[in-house]
């Protein structure tokens, strides 16, 4: 009872203080003002100001290109408060959440409430989360809607193991961010003994996929069947969802943005791994603007590396990769980021490398298991440069407006 009272009331001042270092009701606010849409029986917008610019429009139905999740999460808020209720709270809500389910799995992980404590403030001010749950624009939110569902299907996995309740979690996730979907086979791996339960004396991938044929993959357990129904449920909605809008399946309206192949940067379309170079540069190398004039170091909006924002990452490398479950991570960690490296622009406006939050989960996974069961002196200062660092951006973009390119 007395470590569910604290982790409520964990979450009552992370909720609090994303609010209060939010920079107020987003302008960006796609998904509630679909939910407001929902709610009054249609799915495209009508008449919306003319700052939403990533809209198709068909006569006078304007339809949102991105997945929906974070808007029927958004549902029984609007329905309680109308738009009274702004779009960043949820982001605050789901924030909380990824904080939450990441602590959690840590504990699980290691037996250890201290650093449980640490990942809890690891992954809620120690990371550009931080940014994202506060500001809680379009794409932001379905990064961080995305984000707690895979935490959560992570946790699921590592203590009650429902795997339809893992399929579920993975089929929302991909509702919020598609690319997300990547990371089944993350899943498959980590819930191989519940899936294939004549594997459970497996220890590596190699005799996992080379035991299982087709009959035995298809015909062993009815639970990889339970696993790939909560997913598709999620892929066949999607299919709807896109044919009541486009009369296709597999169109999800990106490409008919009027005038977007016209940017610069979709020179080489939409998808393209000659873009994977400069998506690189962001994660590893992009640096603060500097100046001699007062503030002196402000955030780019190009972006900033993943070793300023979150120091604390280095412990992934600590982890055994002799474990599958750390193969497995890193393998979801190239299949989405394979994705997101191969698209045109590298995320901006931002702060940090927000495309590496769709593989976030991850990261933290390794961060967990590269820290062991035992904090040091290193590990505390680590997690204090990067709480430093985000609250640093977090009030030089949404307090003072000191950013710029």
């Amino acid at each position: 009872m007395t470590k569910k009272i604290l982790l409520i009331l964990g979450g009552l001042i992370l909720f609090f203080i994303y609010l209060s270092t939010s920079a107020g009701r987003t302008p960006y606010d796609y998904y509630l003002r679909l939910a407001d849409a929902l709610l009054h029986g249609r799915y495209w917008l009508t008449s919306p100001p003319s700052w939403l610019s990533e809209l198709v429009p068909s006569g006078s139905r304007f339809y949102t290109v991105f997945p929906p999740m974070p808007a029927i999460l958004a549902l029984p808020f609007v329905l309680l408060f109308g738009q009274g209720f702004q779009q960043q709270w949820l982001a605050h809500i789901l924030g909380v959440g990824v904080a939450l389910f990441t602590a959690l799995s840590a504990y699980r992980l290691s037996k250890n409430s201290l650093i449980a404590l640490w990942v809890f403030l690891f992954a809620s001010l120690g990371t550009i989360n931080w940014y994202l749950s506060a500001t809680g624009s379009v794409w932001y939110l379905g990064q961080i809607t995305a984000e707690f569902f895979i935490s959560a299907a992570i946790f699921e996995s590592l203590t009650k193991k429902r795997v339809w309740l893992v399929g579920i979690l993975i089929g929302a996730a991909y509702w919020s961010r598609l690319q997300t979907i990547l990371s089944l086979p993350f899943f498959i791996i980590l819930l191989r003994d519940q899936l294939f339960p004549w594997l459970k004396s497996s220890k590596s991938i190699s005799k996992l996929f080379s035991r299982a044929s087709i009959s035995g993959v298809f015909l062993g357990s009815n639970k990889l069947y339970q696993l790939l129904a909560g997913v598709g449920a999620f892929i066949i909605l999607n299919g709807l969802y896109n044919f009541i809008r486009y009369q296709s399946f597999f169109d999800i309206g990106y490409l008919k943005i009027p005038g977007l192949l016209q940017e610069p940067w979709y020179s080489k379309g939409l998808f393209n791994l000659a873009y994977v170079p400069e998506h690189l540069k962001v994660l590893f190398s992009a640096m603060p603007k500097l100046s001699l004039e007062f503030p002196f170091i402000q955030p780019s909006w190009g972006g900033l590396a993943i070793w300023i924002t979150t120091p604390g990452f280095i412990y992934l490398l600590r982890s055994n990769l002799r474990e599958i479950a750390v193969k497995a991570s890193f393998l979801a960690i190239l299949l989405i980021g394979l994705v997101d490296f191969s698209h045109g622009g590298t995320g901006w406006t931002q702060f940090g490398y927000r495309y590496a939050v769709d593989f976030y989960p991850f990261l933290m996974f390794l961060t967990i298991k590269g820290v062991g069961k035992k904090l040091a002196w290193h590990h505390w200062l680590l997690l204090f440069l990067g709480i430093i660092v985000n609250l640093w951006g977090v009030l030089w973009i949404n307090k003072f407006g000191w950013v710029g390119w």
